[in-house]
């Protein structure tokens, strides 16, 4: 699959996601962004704000395209952006668990991401 369409994908889950997030009662500055660098091909889902006095923080999602492939840098879904990205299409392959260990990943039923380190080295 062509990079770009998974540039499509990764923005359309994100800005879905954030639609969807919930408005937080007593929580007048909170809110949930998308920050996308397609020129770097960096995506993020993140919260930020404040409940009540109480400062937070925190990023649900990043994803990286790597290499014509989706490295999931961290995943604070239930769901699990991977099988979204599978049920629209995305090769197994083609996605990262980047979230794992480099040695561990070989025993997931996704990519390696070893064709990225050997570009590297």
């Amino acid at each position: 699959m062509a990079v770009e369409q998974y540039r499509q994908y990764i923005r359309h889950l994100l800005s879905e996601r954030r639609s969807r997030a919930s408005i937080q009662p007593n929580a007048q500055e909170y809110e949930v962004q998308t920050l996308f660098d397609a020129e770097q091909d960096h995506y993020q889902l993140l919260y930020v704000g404040w409940r009540g006095n109480k400062r937070d923080f925190g990023c649900i999602l990043h994803l990286d395209i790597k290499n014509g492939k989706i490295w999931i840098q961290n995943d604070g879904t239930e769901v699990g952006i991977a099988n979204q990205l599978v049920e629209l299409g995305v090769p197994k392959e083609d996605i990262v668990l980047a979230f794992h260990e480099p040695e561990v990943r070989q025993f997931t039923d996704f990519g390696t991401g070893e064709d990225l380190a050997l570009s590297c080295g």
